[in-house]
C-alpha cells in the first residue's frame, strides 16, 4: 500500500496537500529539501558584503569578524554529531524542527548582538540549529534513493540550493547598503520561520523507527567509531571534506581579497560571488546528466585534478608575487564550480553502504567536512597579513589534499572493485 503524509505547500501553483514516499524525485520534494539545504549557505554568504561595516559598527579589530564565521563553522559540525543519531532514533521530522526552531530563535540574537564576541557566540547557536537541515536532508535522499540516484539527486538538489550563493550575497549587499547589517539577520529570522512552516506541514517522515534500538551512548560512540574505520566511508568524506575547505576559506577570505585589495565595490562583489555559485550549479547540472552514462567514481576521479590545479596556481602565484585580477577571479571560478562535481559524487559514495544508519552516517560527514573547514576559516583569519597570500596558500593545501586523499584512500578501493 502507497503511503502518504498530511502536508500543504506550494507546488507548482497549486496547494499540495500530500507528499507520498513511493514518488522519489518529485519537483516539489526537491524544491522542499533544496531550500532547506540552502539555509547553511544563505546564513554564511547574505552577511559577507557586510564584514567592512560590521567591524566599524561594532568597532571589531581588522579580521576579527571572520571568527563569526568559524564559529558557525563549529556550530555545524557539533552539531550534526547530535542530530544524526537523534533522527536514526526518533525519525526525520522532530530533530528537524526543533533545530530550526532554534536558528530561527538565534537569527533573531544575531541581529541585535552588541559587539563582535557576542555575535560569534549567538552564531554558534544559530548554526547549532541550521545544521539540521543539512544533515537530515542527506539522510531523507539516502532514505528514498540508491548510490547512483542520490548522487542524481544532491546534483539536482544544488540547482535550487545553488540559487543561495547566487542571490545570498547580492540580496546581502543591498539590505547592507540601505538598511543595515543587522536586518540581514532579520531576513535569516524570517527564512528560517518559513522552513520551520514548511517542514511541519509538508515534510513526510521518511525513516521507519518501529525496530531501532534504545539511544545510548555507548551505542552512539560504537556506529562513530565503525564508521572511522571505514575505508570507503572516510576516504570519500575526506575528497569532499578537503576539497570543501578550501571553498569555506573562499568564503571567508574573498571579501577582503575582492573588496579591500581588488577595489571591488561592496555592492558589486555579489556579482562576482554570485558569478562562481553559477558555475558551481551548472557543473553539478552536468554531473547529474553525466551520471546516466558514467560511474561516481569515475566522476570523481576526473574531477578531483580540478580544485588542486586552480588552488596551486592561486597558491605559487601569490609566493611568487604574480597575482593578477584575471587570475584571482580564473582561480576562484575554476576552483568553485569543480566542486559541482566533486560534492554530490562524494556524499553519495560516502553513505552509499549506510542505509540503515543515514543519519549517523551523514552527521559524522558532515561534522568532519565542517570541522576541516573551521580550521580552514581559522587559518585565513589567523594569518591574516594584509595580502591574498593566505588565502590562496590554504586554498592550494585544501585542493591538493583531496586530491592525495583521493590517489591514496579512494582510488585503492576503486583498483579493488
Amino acid at each position: 500500500m502507497q503511503r502518504s503524509y498530511p502536508g500543504a505547500f506550494f507546488a507548482g501553483g497549486r496547494l499540495r496537500r500530500r507528499l507520498t514516499v513511493k514518488n522519489k524525485l518529485s519537483p516539489s520534494w526537491l524544491i522542499l529539501l533544496g531550500a532547506l539545504t540552502a539555509i547553511g549557505p544563505l546564513s554564511i554568504d547574505m552577511y559577507l558584503p557586510a564584514f567592512p561595516a560590521m567591524e566599524g559598527d561594532l568597532q571589531a579589530a581588522p579580521g576579527s569578524v571572520e571568527y563569526t564565521l568559524s564559529s558557525f563553522f563549529i556550530g555545524m559540525a557539533l552539531g550534526q554529531l547530535i542530530y544524526g543519531p537523534l533522527s536514526d532514533r526518533f525519525g526525520r521530522r522532530p530533530p528537524l524542527l526543533a533545530g530550526l526552531a532554534l536558528y530561527t530563535l538565534a537569527s533573531l540574537g544575531c541581529a541585535y548582538a552588541p559587539d563582535v564576541h557576542l555575535l560569534a557566540g549567538v552564531r554558534f547557536l544559530e548554526a547549532l540549529g541550521g545544521c539540521a537541515s543539512l544533515v537530515i536532508t542527506r539522510a531523507v535522499v539516502r532514505d528514498r534513493c540508491g548510490a547512483r540516484d542520490s548522487a542524481r539527486a544532491f546534483s539536482l538538489l544544488i540547482l535550487v540550493m545553488g540559487l543561495a550563493p547566487i542571490l545570498a550575497p547580492l540580496i546581502g549587499g543591498v539590505v547592507a547598503a540601505w538598511l543595515g547589517w543587522r536586518e540581514i539577520f532579520l531576513l535569516l529570522a524570517l527564512y528560517g520561520a518559513i522552513g520551520l512552516a514548511a517542514v511541519y506541514y509538508g515534510l513526510p517522515e521518511t525513516h521507519d523507527t518501529r525496530h531501532e534500538p534504545p539511544l545510548s551512548l555507548s551505542r552512539v560512540a560504537g556506529d562513530y567509531g565503525r564508521l572511522l574505520r571505514s575505508r570507503s566511508f572516510l576516504g570519500y568524506t575526506l575528497v569532499g571534506g578537503l576539497a570543501f575547505a578550501g571553498m569555506f576559506a573562499y568564503i571567508a577570505g574573498s571579501p577582503f581579497v575582492l573588496i579591500r585589495l581588488q577595489g571591488i565595490p561592496a555592492e558589486h562583489f555579489g556579482w562576482v560571488f554570485g558569478a562562481n555559485a553559477l558555475g558551481f550549479v551548472a557543473a553539478s547540472q552536468v554531473n547529474a546528466r553525466l551520471l546516466a552514462n558514467r560511474s561516481i567514481t569515475w566522476l570523481l576521479h576526473h574531477a578531483i585534478w580540478l580544485p588542486a590545479l586552480a588552488g596551486l596556481a592561486l597558491a605559487l602565484a601569490s609566493l611568487a608575487g604574480g597575482l593578477s585580477s584575471a587570475l584571482i577571479l580564473t582561480g576562484f571560478f575554476a576552483y568553485v564550480a569543480s566542486l559541482g562535481f566533486i560534492g554530490p559524487n562524494a556524499t553519495a559514495a560516502a553513505l552509499a553502504t549506510h542505509g540503515q544508519q543515514a543519519g549517523t552516517a551523514s552527521a559524522l560527514m558532515g561534522a568532519l567536512q565542517f570541522g576541516i573547514a573551521t580550521v580552514t576559516g581559522a587559518m585565513v583569519g589567523f594569518w591574516h597579513d594584509g595580502t591574498a597570500r593566505p588565502l590562496m596558500l590554504v586554498m592550494g593545501v585544501c585542493g591538493a589534499g583531496a586530491w592525495l586523499a583521493h590517489r591514496w584512500v579512494v582510488a585503492p578501493l576503486r583498483h579493488a572493485d
